[in-house]
């Protein structure tokens, strides 16, 4: 019998700064029992690369078979899908899961997705979930932003997508890196309305 999960979401990782936030976000979400559909840009495989002591293979197929084994998720539970792979379900608003984020999201993206530009199976699936009036959350993280990206975050923002720039907070005290990437995760989670114990809601807890 195949395993039982919770409805998919799309992660999306593209080539800005902060590959972490979106590695830790498809590990949280596995862990919360969702199937994931990953898209990894060939700007973000370099990042991966740069930024963390991981390396995705190119190939859709090994980079599942990489995430799944290191987040421990159940045979099938993370869907990897290439550039240009038509027939991905996040291709199609038949087919898109309940929600998308991109995480992180690089500039051109953002840009790419205000245009309704669908060049390649991200942008494709971030046009998808617009039109379906689905979740979708860009977490940019770039300093400092021009005209031409606020604009695009005003546009996108109008249309009901949640803009939530890679800006962690510092009320809980951070002591690591890691806490500072499950922050801005935490939050993400919230806007999915899936349950975290990442980090504490604010008055969940006495501040120090």
């Amino acid at each position: 019998m195949a395993e039982a999960f919770n409805p998919p979401v799309t992660v999306a990782i593209t080539g800005a700064s902060g590959a972490q936030y979106g590695l830790r976000l498809i590990e949280a979400l596995v862990q919360a029992n969702h199937e994931v559909w990953v898209m990894v840009s060939k700007a973000a495989l370099l990042v991966i690369a740069t930024e963390t002591d991981d390396e995705l293979p190119p190939r859709p197929e090994r980079q599942a078979e990489v995430l799944s084994q290191r987040f421990a998720a159940a045979p099938g539970q993370i869907r990897c899908f290439g550039r240009e792979d038509w027939m991905a379900p996040v291709a199609s608003g038949s087919g898109a899961s309940t929600a998308m984020v991109i995480c992180p999201c690089s500039t051109g993206t953002l840009s790419a997705v205000a245009c309704g530009a669908s060049n390649n199976l991200i942008e494709r699936a971030a046009d998808v979930a617009l039109k379906e009036r689905r979740t979708l959350v860009l977490v940019p993280r770039e300093t400092p932003l021009s005209a031409i990206h606020l604009e695009h975050m005003l546009k996108l923002t109008q249309m009901g997508v949640v803009v939530m720039p890679a800006a962690p907070g510092f009320y809980h005290r951070p002591t690591s890196i890691d806490q500072l990437v499950d922050f801005i995760v935490a939050r993400i989670l919230n806007q999915l309305g899936i349950e975290q114990r990442l980090v504490p809601r604010w008055g969940d807890q006495p501040l120090p």
